[in-house]
């Protein structure tokens, strides 16, 4: 009698792991509890987004700048003398003479030292540069529809990174009362 019940208790543990394999078969966690299996993928497509990113880039150019010369002593004295004779003989009393003499000086230096710096510009090129916001449209991997088989049924579900050709599922198995 013994040995009855024995080989009744290893048949009822053959059935359940073969209900265990035919449910979801390697790694399942046995009776009323949950396990995983492996599915075949059957079809992956990458999903993107488009997405607007910023580069900085700097962009540079040539300029043509104007170099004033330096005035010469020979201008300045002479629009000096100039002016000095002008205030001279715009002054008409004796009384002031020198004021307008001297004013005419100071008026004429001036003039001819701006006038001899003018005919002494150079030009030259310099590099001009400034930093410029670029926005371009990228496309970032978001993830993966996934679809797969699994006891004979398809699926759909969606990844972070590529399943390969076969996907890891959660079986779960309850009595159906």
């Amino acid at each position: 009698m013994q040995l009855h019940r024995k080989l009744a208790v290893a048949a009822l543990l053959a059935a359940l792991a073969s209900a265990g394999a035919q449910a979801g078969g390697s790694g399942y966690g046995g009776y009323g509890g949950d396990g995983y299996d492996f599915a075949r993928v059957t079809d992956v497509t990458p999903i993107y987004r488009d997405i607007q990113v910023r580069r900085p880039r700097t962009e540079c150019w040539e300029e043509t700048v104007a170099y004033p010369g330096p005035g010469s002593a020979a201008g300045t004295v002479i629009g000096g003398l100039i002016g000095a004779a002008i205030g001279r003989e715009v002054g008409h009393h004796r009384r002031g003479r020198n004021g307008r003499t001297l004013a005419g000086a100071a008026v004429g230096a001036a003039i001819g030292h701006e006038v001899s710096r003018a005919g002494r510009t150079r030009y030259g090129t310099e590099r001009r540069c400034q930093v410029v916001d670029e926005f371009i449209m990228e496309r970032e991997l978001v993830g993966y529809d996934v679809r797969y088989r699994y006891n004979g049924r398809h699926y759909l579900t969606r990844t972070d990174q590529h399943p390969g050709d076969r996907i890891r599922v959660r079986v779960d198995v309850t009595p159906a009362w």
